[in-house]
């Protein structure tokens, strides 16, 4: 058979049921690609991780076309006979690996989308099912340190001396003295992402920071997302305190589970300050939305032809 591929959000981070999928039909000696105006396809698989995104409503020639992904909807996971083999690195000519050590989180967070299609946290993967040749692998998991088989797995990474990168980052409530050397064995691809999504969690990161360096943790540098609702206040404070400890934040403007409520252009003004580190470096809140308003003055008053 010829099947055709679409990624609907974007090839900008590879897909990786899409690779999943890839390797499956590979296997069974089906050719795969990425579907293509004008060819023919006995089956066409889309996949949509972010409900956000602008769907591809392009008509192609398919015999058949399954859409999956939580974009279309949370509860789709994938046949356990395409969900346990290794991903199709080649598809998206990948260096790392890619791929879940667990699923599921302990956490109920409001904004998350986790609990309601993955459940509590629970073992699923085996570092060696999917690191194949690689030397490096973005470990996807939701809250790895917050089970015991997330815990091992990374115990045995650090022995089998894999780079990695927990890419959704980890809990900063869970790491202690004991957690903190065992990160320090860690040889880091990436920044340590953390989240500070609430004024609550302002000491807990900054309790977790100070294990983690006390125990010479060294990633790059380390990074935290930061959760923007509409109290700009609040996340200005969240931010600041993280700029002090020198932890670059990264602001996302909330946005509920099925995605919708939109986005308003405050959160919008306040993620683009934050994200632009040329600005966040340079130019207070304050000054910035100021020099926003007075900029939205000006154009209102056709005067931008005038000072440039």
């Amino acid at each position: 058979m010829k099947i055709g591929l679409v990624d609907v959000d974007s090839r900008n981070f590879p897909n990786l049921a899409l690779m999943k999928i890839s390797s499956y039909h590979k296997q069974k000696g089906d050719s795969v690609e990425f579907a293509a105006m004008f060819e023919n396809y006995e089956i066409i698989y889309k996949s949509k991780i972010f409900s956000f995104s602008n769907d591809n409503n392009y008509r192609y020639r398919a015999d058949e076309v399954i859409k999956g992904g939580t974009g279309y909807d949370y509860r789709t996971i994938l046949p356990s006979e395409i969900d346990l083999v290794v991903p199709d690195y080649s598809l998206y000519n990948c260096i790392h690996a890619y791929g879940f050590l667990t699923r599921g989180c302990t956490n109920k967070c409001d904004f998350c989308i986790v609990p309601q299609k993955e459940g509590y946290i629970r073992a699923y993967a085996d570092i060696e099912d999917f690191i194949e040749n690689k030397k490096s692998a973005i470990i996807m998991d939701n809250n790895i340190l917050a089970s015991e088989h997330g815990l091992h797995q990374i115990e045995k990474i650090v022995k089998l001396g894999i780079k990695i990168d927990v890419n959704q980052g980890l809990d900063a409530r869970l790491i202690n003295n004991e957690i903190a050397k065992l990160l320090s064995k860690v040889k880091w691809l990436k920044p340590i992402r953390l989240a500070c999504d609430s004024l609550s969690a302002v000491p807990i990161v900054n309790k977790a920071v100070g294990l983690l360096r006390k125990y010479n943790v060294k990633p790059s540098r380390y990074f935290c997302y930061v959760l923007v609702r509409d109290d700009i206040e609040d996340a200005l404070q969240r931010v600041e305190f993280l700029k002090a400890i020198k932890v670059d934040p990264f602001a996302q403007a909330y946005r509920c589970p099925l995605n919708t409520l939109p986005i308003t252009k405050e959160q919008k003004d306040f993620c683009r300050w934050v994200n632009h580190k040329a600005i966040f470096s340079t130019v207070s809140y304050m000054d910035y939305n100021r020099s926003r308003l007075l900029g939205k003055k000006w154009k209102e008053k056709g005067l931008f032809s005038l000072v440039g």
